[in-house]
């Protein structure tokens, strides 16, 4: 079962900003940005700029790594 979201830090362009995503997506990520040899900060700010205007970055996140794991 899926536990609360928690909110973690992040460098975007070297801006702080806070994100809340559930510890199993934050593995998850971690992980994805392991297999692609990046920091998880350069990850998020490739997400970032390739999400619309309508999507949150944590929402972006989300559906990044369902679409990663789908591929």
């Amino acid at each position: 079962m899926t536990t609360r979201p928690q909110k973690h830090s992040l460098t975007l362009h070297g801006h702080r900003t806070s994100v809340s995503l559930e510890p199993e997506f934050w593995q998850a990520f971690r992980d994805i940005a392991r297999e692609k040899d990046m920091a998880i900060n350069v990850l998020a700010a490739e997400i970032d700029q390739t999400r619309g205007t309508d999507a949150g970055l944590a929402s972006a996140i989300r559906v990044y790594v369902l679409n990663h794991y789908r591929g």
